[in-house]
């Protein structure tokens, strides 16, 4: 029933408008493109679950994050623990948080063509076309970082004809932004477009022993910078500089789970970041074309945290602690591949085909500052990946395509720190797709696909650890997923359902606990483990209805069913099991809907509703967080080329649960009794926002 809440908006608010729906025959959508897959499709036509968010639904939300816009996909969800959700999970699987060990993501992340897998923090909606969204094992295309899928963020490209805009925005909580974008023909065979940003907030926490209502904000700049030439007719080069400066503070938790802080040592995450991708695509022939596209990327960021929560003497039984990461992150990525052109197909061109070779390096470094270490605790991490992958795709009829792609991945880790803990591993990882798809009448695209996704394992760094305990398996992960995408009403109507079985064999899973020290503070212990195996399935349902020239709706909803199988897990209390429990992060339902009503000649107003249902915080202990239904909406009048907007976000001022903690105790005005802890996530926001393009 909950559910069904945001589809309720939509059923209310059509029979008011019905009258104007007979006039709607003529009105259709634009098709919608792809840009992850090898070759771009259109969003209805390719055999798989992908979510595609453009950029004006990006602006409609009034969204500066990637995650303001991932409840439009269905089964999506993130993990805050920080400034902003920088960890993603797609059907129930991906990771929550890094502290001291490095991690090896599930759900993958692209900016621009640079991987930025595991640095979300950075993952601005600037000047932004469109975000993609593909769910389940993307193992041909992107590899041991996509065990779950695949988040591809495309900004605006250069291109010939001048065009640009500037936008400003001011809200309550100080927030404040102020960004433009630029571009046009530099030469007749050179294009250009040059984007900034700089968003400010004082957050959404008062810190009541500092005084001070900032100890949360939000300081974010960003420029990029996107070239474009085409030395010939058969040729482009394409080049992209991106830099962001992240400076965000960090007070979220305390004892009463509130948006009041009594921390006297508030922490920081912050992230500075310049990256560089470099694309070159020719027409060899009429038989083969080639794309390569090599990036690289530098960032340092800064986490930390007061561990106590409060300030020094807020009881006598109190302790003082402060935690502090700092990373260095160097990642070099060079792709080559060949894929057929009109004459290269093959067996009676009927089959159109790809191959490709991937190298990767991957260098980490931390510096951990921590009050109850005796110094400093140091470890480096070098990642090296070298991978061949090939897909091709047989049309057996007019009607039939089958579609198979696999990769073979060579992985090696090697990993030291200043506890003398060291690894070097390495292993061969393989993975790929089988689809086949039917066109089963005009307006109706069915599909079967089978995956085997992979993620590589490690090992765990801390001293204390088990030798038992001290490598953790590679996980594999088998989807079945079957889907229909129909295009009804004269192409007014599209729908995309699918539905999917995932079977997780050495499910990678996160262990932690608290071990409550003689003076008060807490030692944690973390470690990845293995369980036997996990299960997840689910369906997931997407619509748009063009119902008249001046309405558009749109549904997005997902249904969730995870479950541990032979899982337990050691703490200093003795051995507990999972067995049979939900994974965490893995919300049973989700949904969004959207209506954009346009009316007189210059208004529109947007309406939106999101829902989702609680789900565990952790895979250790059983504190979850609460369901909830969030409404939204936007006003916004255009005259000529200015646009002025009035929207709200969370009108009703709902409690959204980000991140949570349980199975501990950190507060002494209660004898440390274990208790639940949270971190909220956006309240109520009203903004003004103006934006002249040209």
């Amino acid at each position: 029933m909950f559910a069904r809440k945001p589809l309720a908006l939509m059923v209310a608010l059509t029979p008011c408008l019905a009258p104007a729906l007979a006039q709607a025959d003529e009105v259709t959508f634009e098709p919608v493109k792809v840009s992850a897959d090898f070759r771009q499709n259109d969003v209805q036509a390719l055999p798989e679950a992908v979510t595609v968010v453009s950029g004006q639904q990006v602006e409609q939300r009034s969204a500066q994050h990637l995650e303001s816009v991932l409840a439009l996909a269905p089964n999506v969800n993130f993990a805050a623990g920080a400034s902003r959700g920088r960890f993603l999970q797609i059907r129930g699987i991906g990771e929550r948080s890094q502290f001291v060990d490095p991690v090896n993501p599930s759900v993958g992340l692209m900016i621009d063509g640079i991987d930025m897998t595991g640095l979300g923090a950075v993952a601005s909606l600037l000047d932004v076309e469109q975000v993609e969204v593909l769910r389940g094992p993307q193992g041909t295309r992107f590899g041991a970082n996509a065990l779950a899928g695949m988040i591809n963020i495309t900004s605006t490209a250069a291109s010939k004809e001048r065009s640009g805009y500037l936008k400003a925005h001011a809200g309550n909580y100080a927030s404040r932004s102020l960004e433009g974008a630029v571009g046009g023909s530099l030469s007749d065979n050179a294009q250009g477009r040059l984007s900034a940003r700089t968003f400010v907030s004082d957050g959404y926490v008062d810190n009541e022993f500092l005084d001070r209502d900032d100890t949360q904000n939000l300081s974010e700049k960003l420029l990029r910078l996107k070239l474009a030439m085409q030395p010939d007719a058969a040729s482009e080069a394409r080049l992209t500089y991106l830099y962001a400066d992240i400076d965000n503070g960090y007070d979220a938790f305390n004892y009463d789970n509130d948006r009041t802080s009594l921390a006297d040592e508030p922490g920081t995450d912050a992230q500075q970041t310049q990256a560089l991708a470099l694309a070159y695509e020719r027409q060899l022939n009429s038989a083969v074309r080639l794309e390569t596209l090599l990036s690289g990327s530098s960032s340092d960021s800064e986490y930390s945290y007061d561990e106590d929560w409060a300030y020094e003497g807020i009881h006598p039984d109190g302790y003082s602690s402060f935690d502090e990461y700092l990373r260095d992150y160097e990642r070099l990525s060079a792709d080559l591949r060949l894929l057929s052109g009109a004459d290269g197909r093959l067996f009676a061109n009927s089959t159109g085909w790809v191959v490709g070779l991937y190298l990767m390096q991957r260098d980490e470094t931390l510096t951990r500052n921590y009050t109850y270490n005796d110094g400093p605790y140091d470890s480096d991490l070098a990642v090296r990946s070298a991978s061949i992958y090939a897909e091709a795709s047989a049309a057996f009829s007019p009607l039939v395509s089958l579609t198979w792609g696999a990769r073979a991945e060579r992985w090696r880790n090697d990993f030291s720190d200043s506890d003398e803990v060291a690894a070097d591993d390495s292993e061969t990882l393989w993975g790929g797709k089988l689809t086949l798809d039917v066109l089963l009448s005009p307006q109706h695209m069915g599909y079967a696909s089978l995956a085997r996704g992979y993620k590589a394992g490690g090992v765990n760094t801390d001293p204390d650890i088990s030798e038992d305990n001290r490598t953790f398996n590679t996980e594999i992960n088998f989807t079945t997923e079957l889907g229909l995408k129909s295009s009804l009403l004269n192409d007014r109507l599209t729908t995309r359902v699918a539905a999917f079985y995932i079977q997780r064999r050495d499910q990678q899973v996160k262990s932690s606990y608290a071990i409550q020290n003689e003076d008060n503070s807490l030692t944690f212990q973390d470690y990845l483990a293995n369980a036997a195996e996990g299960r997840n399935q689910g369906v997931e349902l997407e619509a748009n209805w063009r119902a008249h020239e001046q309405l558009d709706l749109a549904l997005s909803a997902g249904y969730l069913d995870t479950e541990f199988v032979d899982y337990t897990y050691q703490t200093e209390g003795g051995e507990f099991s999972k067995d049979g429990r939900s994974q965490s992060h893995a919300p049973e339902y989700s949904a969004a809907a959207a209506m954009t009503y346009r009316f007189a000649p210059a208004w529109s107003l947007l309406l939106e509703s999101e829902a989702k249902d609680a789900f565990y915080f952790s895979d250790s202990h059983d504190e979850r967080s609460k369901s909830y239904v969030l409404w939204h909406a936007r006003l916004s009048y255009q005259w000529q080329q200015l646009e002025l907007a009035l929207a709200g976000r969370n009108l009703t001022d709902a409690e959204v649960e980000t991140r949570g903690f349980g199975g501990f105790g950190n507060d002494p005005r209660d004898g440390y009794a274990s208790s639940r802890y949270v971190q909220l996530g956006q309240p109520r926001l009203v903004m003004a926002e103006a934006k002249y393009s040209f």
